[in-house]
């Protein structure tokens, strides 16, 4: 019987997580550095700020909804290979790319 406890089922982002966190070594320098570069555009950004404040006013459909989770997660994942990539590279967080 096993006495570890039980674990939430992971989802795209903690697996994401778990796997940047076991490679086998440091990135090739190049890739940090384009990690580094990327940017939620103009057009997903305005589009976030649309569906967040629609959702503070409990305005969304089940569709909608679903697409804000979608952006929380695509910019939860960048945020975590963005802090892999400055680890890399030696840089501390916040440190300009």
């Amino acid at each position: 019987m096993s006495t570890a406890a039980p674990r939430l089922a992971d989802n795209e982002v903690t697996i994401l997580a778990r796997l940047l966190g076991n490679s086998d070594g440091p990135m090739p320098e190049d890739v940090p550095r384009y990690i580094l570069s990327l940017r939620v555009g103009a057009r997903d950004r305005a589009r976030m700020h649309d569906l967040a404040r629609r959702n503070q006013q409990d305005g969304l459909t089940t569709a909608e909804k679903d697409e804000m989770v979608a952006y929380a997660r695509a910019t939860t994942m960048l945020s975590i290979l963005k802090a892999k990539a400055r680890r890399t590279l030696g840089r501390p967080p916040g440190a300009p790319p």
